[in-house]
């Protein structure tokens, strides 16, 4: 979750009220407060929320909870003269542009903070890493309009953001801090995506970085915005936000016309929505009167059309808003959560442990008794680390994500083994030997069943200690298994070995392969061994209704 600052002062001036009543009232909006400092406050927010990541968003949000201004905020948009080309070239490599003219900017040392962390974190949230979208926010008064966003040689050089003299692409990539994070996006490609002015100026290298030319300074008054990307959707998301805490920080904003479209329009979505649906499913009952207020107190535009239906308009901004139960969500924020009655359930059950606790207890009891560490890796990951670190095929049946909101979450877990690896790597400083193990669910298609892992690194871990690992867990489980040689890639040939029960495969061990070591950045050998503990309570599996 993105975790936000928000300067008292600045944050004061642009809700028109004082720090303590928005300190009190901001965790209600659906927020954390980390940490409260004697200029400013921390506040986590959840992703879905990008519009929330910044203290103009935030600022908006709470004037509507506050009763202070209700309704739909308005955002006029005018044509601003400038226009872009797009190089058809860029179809195949980074082929979306959105972008915007915001005039009138004020810039102080607060406010510019918090368009380059907004900028920051919308990378983060909405571009996957600057895969998806990637943001430019250049001083327009540096460069000449019209401009053109091109497929350009590797070899045009420019001067970098933070750099006093030109480098090449090619060098920006390999010796530009930014260069060396985000290559992998661009670097296979033949032609790079530039933006350039009317006199051949270089603007930016997206994802990558802008150039030293157009940096903005707490001088700047006029500002481009350019946001490229692989999809419309989420780079249009992304103008929108960063277009309108610009303007709610008082800047004017203008279309740009891209190959012959004016963009961005601002305007808002019109949805119509059952009063009765959203009574049904927060349990208050609501007019059609009510539910509007409530909606106007959230900043959507709302008002009744009938005794059962309200027609709202979702600003530009809210790009969570995908199902008429994200605004009945935002009616119970409204609402208040605090008022919302508890209600005893109609029906009395006495519980019992589920059988798959039972046996997944008795493994983690087995796991300790060796003395291995449990952890909990989480239950999204990604192609890299499940199957390429890991040298393994992909998956037949793993589970997509199908919006992720970085390119770390984008499956669901179908194997444990893999994360632990990760685990290790990111405990590389702690002392050896390391011992983990974890248990838990992974998903193949919609069928959802557990697994055990563990491994263990250190200068001598080997074949015998995965194997002694693995057989003193399968005692204890009672599973009457044999063995036979494997060929799994993630482990060295001739120290690896699949795990058969009932005649069926249940599971591998042996000592990880250099290449999968080196993969996961790790310098000591490894013991590992898996575990499908199907085999141990003969079930095929819970099938997965959500």
């Amino acid at each position: 979750m993105a975790v936000i600052t928000l300067p008292y002062k600045y944050l004061e001036r642009l809700t028109r009220t004082d720090r303590k009543t928005i300190l009190d009232k901001v965790a209600l909006i659906g927020s954390d407060v980390e940490r409260i400092e004697e200029d400013h406050a921390d506040v986590e927010f959840f992703p879905d929320r990008p519009d929330l990541f910044s203290p103009e968003g935030v600022a908006r949000a709470m004037r509507g909870y506050l009763g202070i201004e209700t309704g739909l905020p308005s955002y006029p948009v005018k044509p601003s003269g400038i226009s872009f080309t797009v190089d058809p070239k860029l179809a195949d490599i980074r082929p979306v542009l959105g972008a915007a003219v915001i005039r009138g900017v004020e810039f102080d040392d607060e406010s510019i903070q918090s368009i380059m962390s907004l900028q920051e974190s919308l990378h983060w949230a909405v571009g996957r890493g600057r895969s998806k979208v990637a943001i430019g926010i250049h001083d327009l008064d540096t460069v000449k309009p019209p401009f053109h966003y091109v497929a350009s040689p590797r070899s045009r050089k420019f001067v970098p953001l933070d750099y006093a003299k030109e480098m090449t692409m090619d060098e920006i990539l390999e010796k530009h801090p930014k260069g060396r994070d985000y290559a992998k996006i661009v670097k296979d490609f033949p032609l790079f995506p530039l933006i350039v002015d009317d006199d051949d100026h270089v603007l930016s290298f997206p994802p990558i970085i802008n150039g030293e030319r157009t940096r903005v300074t707490i001088d700047t008054e006029n500002i481009l915005l350019d946001t490229t990307g692989t999809d419309r959707r989420a780079v249009g998301v992304a103008v929108n936000i960063i277009c309108t805490a610009m303007a709610e920080a008082g800047a004017k904003i203008e279309s740009v016309e891209i190959d012959g479209m004016q963009t961005p329009t601002l305007a808002p979505v019109e949805r119509t929505v059952s009063v009765a649906e959203c009574s049904r499913l927060l349990g208050v009952e609501l007019t059609a009167s009510s539910m509007a207020s409530l909606l106007q107190k959230m900043r959507f535009g709302a008002e009744p059309v009938g005794a059962d239906t309200v027609k709202v308009q979702v600003p530009c901004y809210r790009a969570d808003i995908m199902h008429d139960w994200d605004l009945f969500e935002d009616v119970a924020i409204a609402y208040g959560y605090d008022r919302i009655q508890d209600l005893p359930p109609e029906t009395f059950t006495v519980g019992k442990p589920h059988p798959v606790q039972v046996y997944a207890a008795l493994a983690r009891e087995a796991f300790c008794g060796l003395g291995y560490l449990e952890v909990m890796p989480f239950t999204l990951t990604n192609e890299d680390v499940l199957y390429r670190k890991m040298q393994r095929p992909e998956h037949p049946g793993v589970l997509r994500v199908m919006h992720p909101i970085s390119i770390e979450n984008t499956v669901v877990r179908t194997d444990l083994l893999p994360l632990l690896l990760e685990f290790l790597t990111l405990n590389r400083h702690r002392e050896l030997p390391q011992r983990l193990f974890t248990v838990g669910d992974v998903v193949d298609s919609c069928l959802t069943y557990q697994q055990a892992a563990g491994v263990s690194i250190h200068r001598d871990a080997d074949f015998s200690e995965a194997y002694a690992s693995a057989d003193a867990v399968l005692h204890e489980l009672s599973i009457d298994y044999s063995v036979k040689e494997s060929a799994d890639q993630a482990f060295i040939e001739g120290r690896r070995a699949d795990i058969i029960v009932a005649g069926k495969k249940a599971g591998v061990f042996g000592e990880i392969h250099p290449a999968v070591l080196n993969a996961f950045d790790l310098e000591h050998s490894v013991a590992a061994f898996e575990i499908d503990l199907r085999s141990v309570w003969g079930s095929a599996g819970t099938q997965d209704s959500s």
